[in-house]
């Protein structure tokens, strides 16, 4: 049972709000100027229903934070959000999630986000942070990895994509319009996604 969710969600939001500024600012430059904004709008949606999420099994929870995204999100980053969740819902039905089950279920959800947003790796967006995250998550469970070094493998690999759009050319979205002028600014989806990913390890690390 997820009951580590109310706690997570919780250190998201507040990582999230702490950085909102430098988040709006980073999507101002390439972007439509309002992802920290719907973000924002999604996370405080999951807050109230946080007890109800900590009573549900994984996958019916994940369904759930899906569903609650999509609707409150609006914009790209809601669908693509609310599409990672889903697809993990459905990937996690009847399994206890160990670090190769949930390596799996990560791993379609980012495989439904490359799809619904027909992009890859290398196109500046939030899949420069999640694919390499998924990638590392699967390798280490097959190499049984000890859970503590895969999540901090995750940490590091998601800050290192993320870092990594600065230097692209954007290929999808708003930022696809400047060409060669968004080379110098990171991807503020990649960003949310880094700082998401990152704030979930650390609470895991502290259980």
């Amino acid at each position: 049972m997820p009951t580590s969710l109310p706690n997570i969600i919780t250190t998201i939001q507040k990582t999230i709000n702490t950085n909102a500024d430098e988040v709006a600012e980073l999507d101002r430059a390439i972007g439509d100027g309002d992802h920290v904004v719907n973000l924002q709008r999604g996370l405080d949606a999951l807050n109230n229903i946080e007890s109800e999420l900590a009573e549900m099994d994984w996958s019916a929870a994940f369904m759930k934070i899906g569903m609650t995204l999509m609707s409150t999100m609006g914009g790209a980053s809601g669908s693509l959000f609310g599409t990672l969740f889903v697809s993990m819902g459905k990937a996690a039905k009847g399994q206890e999630l160990d670090l190769t089950a949930f390596s799996e279920v990560f791993y379609q959800g980012v495989e439904s986000v490359k799809q619904r947003g027909k992009a890859d790796i290398g196109e500046k967006t939030m899949l420069d942070t999640l694919i390499p995250v998924a990638n590392s998550l699967v390798s280490d469970a097959q190499n049984t990895i000890p859970l503590t070094v895969a999540l901090n493998n995750a940490k590091a690999v998601a800050i290192t994509g993320m870092e990594s759009t600065k230097e692209l050319i954007a290929t999808k979205g708003r930022a696809s319009f400047l060409g060669e002028r968004a080379i110098g600014h990171i991807d503020a989806g990649a960003r949310t996604s880094q700082l998401m990913i990152c704030a979930v390890v650390d609470v895991l690390d502290k259980q």
